[in-house]
């Protein structure tokens, strides 16, 4: 008996739902709106996360304080960072649940796009949502593929850079952890495993999770380091020098002509005296 035989009757329910939906829109197109509208349920966990992972960032200075002054004693240091998250209204797991809520969704979809059904003979572009890239045959099917798999691949790029730009707390001292902002191919790869409705079913939840984080974290800044250049210091020219060889001196500056503001007694007079 497998695992996914426990998921038979939420992959029922599934089932039913894209199907309904497709009686009124093509099955692919059912199956998109199917995946935004769980995701848009899932939503309020994302902003629970999100406010997780903003309210560890703020805290992270401390944290590392803490780890610092009692780096010797691991009991005293879990008792300061649950003091410290309590007072904060925090949990160091608070980003974790969205993650783990969508485990079992995805396993659903999983099940219901792997195994055969009627879902899968209807067609996307004249190519069978069943169809698997090895089986794909003339140019109009590998088209389709290739369009998915770009489509993957620039939501990659996009959670690609973000990484790049906000790497994970703590993730320098992961062994590898250059090679973690490539994860975000994963997909496109997975996706060359899977039927062509698990694959839009993937490009469909990746944008939304892409644009969901981006919405979510608009307010956070920017490191600083990013986009701009230390300055550089102008340069200064250098000191001339007399023939003698010594620094040269500044010149005083010569001594204007009595104006109208001097004061009477030291103009020249016309004979010549002072």
């Amino acid at each position: 008996m497998s695992v996914f035989t426990l998921l038979d009757p939420a992959v029922r329910l599934a089932h039913d739902a894209v199907a309904a939906l497709a009686q009124v829109v093509p099955t692919a197109v059912a199956v998109v709106l199917f995946t935004v509208a769980v995701r848009l349920a899932l939503h309020p966990l994302a902003r629970a996360a999100a406010r997780g992972e903003k309210a560890r960032a703020r805290l992270a200075p401390q944290v590392a304080e803490l780890n610092r002054r009692h780096k010797d004693r691991p009991e005293r240091l879990q008792a300061a960072l649950a003091e410290l998250y309590r007072e904060e209204g925090s949990s160091p797991f608070a980003g974790c649940l969205p993650m783990l809520v969508q485990l079992p969704f995805f396993s659903v979809m999983y099940r219901l796009f792997t195994t055969p059904n009627d879902l899968l003979d209807h067609t996307l572009a004249g190519v069978p949502l069943g169809l698997h890239v090895g089986s794909a045959h003339g140019a109009g099917q590998l088209l389709v593929f290739g369009a998915l798999y770009a489509g993957l691949a620039a939501v990659g790029y996009a959670g690609f850079r973000r990484a790049r730009r906000t790497p994970a707390e703590g993730a320098a001292a992961v062994p590898g952890a250059r090679l973690l902002p490539y994860l975000s191919f994963g997909t496109v790869l997975f996706a060359a495993l899977v039927p062509l409705a698990a694959g839009l079913y993937l490009l469909t939840t990746t944008a939304w999770s892409a644009a969901e984080r981006a919405w979510l974290h608009r307010d956070v800044p920017r490191p600083a380091a990013e986009d701009r250049a230390p300055a550089t210091p102008a340069p200064t020219a250098p000191a001339t020098e007399h023939r003698s060889g010594k620094p040269a001196t500044r010149r005083k500056a010569p001594r204007r002509a009595n104006g109208p503001g001097r004061p009477a007694g030291r103009r020249r007079t016309a004979a010549g005296g002072r």
